[in-house]
């Protein structure tokens, strides 16, 4: 038998897929357009001041304008233009720290704000806008704009097959990417894993195992887990894949996208299921605190009623009993 021929899969990606066209130097059009604009600027202010300023003094003011300009035009500040960047800082100073989830922003402060009496200005809550309006129980996402089905999948670890089974994967995964036809979002995010819950849950488990060799094992890993959750922070890779309807299309296709991609998917050797209304608002209030650890028995649908527990039934006080007469519940005979 002849052994099977290596396969070396070797595919060029850009490290940057959304990363701007380089204009001319090496510089895109933005970072072209910041330093035309603040020469133009430097040149009309020149134009108009070199006659009544010394000229060192508008050498050093040009000096700091310039290394302003150049530090805006190419500075990065996490991930993001330097200018972008002091655009959201700005935005973010200046939007209010509470929001409300009501439609419209009151115009008078609610009864639960503590308004102070001698204050001139009160800073009120917000409308909480949220791109998702509604979940369906079969996990159509409602947005103002279309609707949207989420899909939940696992990895697959290319480093244990071989050189042809990576390329057969690979040309696979190609294959998907080509046969998609509205905006698709692949969200890959690493989520902690809460090991104390689980040690006490094996912990509670082993009073109920039938022997007591089971019994000691549940206790020993559940030690095992106790001491890892002290001494590491384990995560978890959470892979989601978000399909979204095109213009005119209504919400059905937008689940029957994620059904199709979770078949698609499955021949890749990744277990993908679409994640149904629960599931989805689970994953989505996950994204917007991946720290927060899971509540037990999940979230309820936006629109479900919560009910508490009854009150405890009191028994009625017994009745007063009469002057001058027997005590109550008993007759003269």
């Amino acid at each position: 038998m002849s052994a099977e021929p290596e396969y070396r899969a070797r595919h060029r990606m850009p490290v940057d897929v959304d990363a701007p066209d380089k204009i001319a130097y090496g510089l895109t059009f933005r970072q072209l357009a910041i330093l035309a604009g603040a020469g133009a600027l430097f040149y009309t202010a020149y134009q108009g001041l070199h006659r009544l300023v010394p000229l060192p003094v508008l050498i050093g003011f040009g000096v700091v304008a310039a290394g302003l300009t150049l530090g805006l035009a190419l500075g990065r500040r996490d991930g993001l233009p330097l200018d972008a960047w002091l655009l959201h800082a700005v935005r973010h100073s200046r939007t209010p720290a509470a929001l409300s989830p009501a439609d419209v922003a009151a115009a008078r402060p609610p009864s639960w704000v503590d308004t102070p009496a001698k204050a001139k200005r009160t800073s009120l809550p917000a409308p909480l806008r949220l791109p998702a309006q509604a979940i369906s129980d079969d996990g159509d996402i409602e947005l103002g704009d279309g609707h949207a089905a989420l899909v939940g999948a696992s990895t697959v670890n290319l480093q244990l097959r071989t050189g042809g089974e990576q390329a057969a994967l690979v040309d696979g995964f190609g294959r998907w990417l080509n046969s998609l036809s509205t905006p698709t979002q692949i969200v890959v995010a690493a989520q902690p894993v809460d090991l104390a819950s689980h040690a006490t849950t094996v912990a509670e488990a082993a009073n109920r195992q039938p022997h007591p060799a089971l019994a000691a094992a549940c206790d020993d890993h559940a030690r095992f887990l106790g001491e890892l959750a002290e001494r590491r922070d384990p995560l978890r890779r959470q892979v989601l894949v978000v399909t979204r309807t095109a213009a005119g299309e209504s919400g059905p296709v937008a689940r029957r996208r994620a059904e199709d991609t979770v078949r698609q998917l499955s021949g890749l050797g990744v277990i993908a299921r679409a994640l149904d209304g629960p599931a989805a608002s689970a994953a989505l209030a996950a994204a917007a605190d991946p720290y927060r650890p899971p509540r037990p028995g999940g979230l309820v649908a936006a629109d479900s009623v919560i009910t508490g527990p009854p009150p405890p039934h009191r028994p009625d006080p017994p009745p007063p009993a009469s002057r001058g007469g027997p005590p109550a519940g008993r007759h003269r005979r």
